[in-house]
């Protein structure tokens, strides 16, 4: 799972009555473990008037990318020399705040 070396967070989570509010895994459902899907908020069908936030993002964390440089698996997809020229920089995410509707969504950002 390469993109989650440089987005290792989940792609969103429901908003509510907390910032990060509970029911993005119904009971019972077991999380995934894998690197990359262990950090998902939601796994679940979104219905209408659920409202969740889309939060994309890129980040440039050296103990990631260092692992990811030592795997056989990850690094043939890396390139050093592009990496290394964001290293340090941090990283930016997006959010966005939606409610799901029937037909789509409605960004409330």
């Amino acid at each position: 799972n390469v993109g989650s070396i440089f987005m290792p967070h989940g792609l969103g989570h429901f908003l509510g009555i907390d910032t990060h509010d509970v029911g993005g895994f119904l009971k019972g459902v077991k999380r995934d473990e894998r690197f990359g899907y262990k950090s998902l908020r939601c796994y679940r069908i979104l219905q209408a008037n659920m409202v969740i936030t889309v939060e994309p993002g890129i980040y440039f964390i050296d103990h990631l990318l260092d692992e990811a440089f030592q795997s056989d698996a990850l690094k043939q997809f890396l390139v050093n020399e592009r990496i290394e020229e964001f290293r340090g920089t941090g990283g930016v995410r997006l959010e966005d705040d939606v409610v799901i509707t029937n037909d789509g969504i409605k960004n409330m950002t």
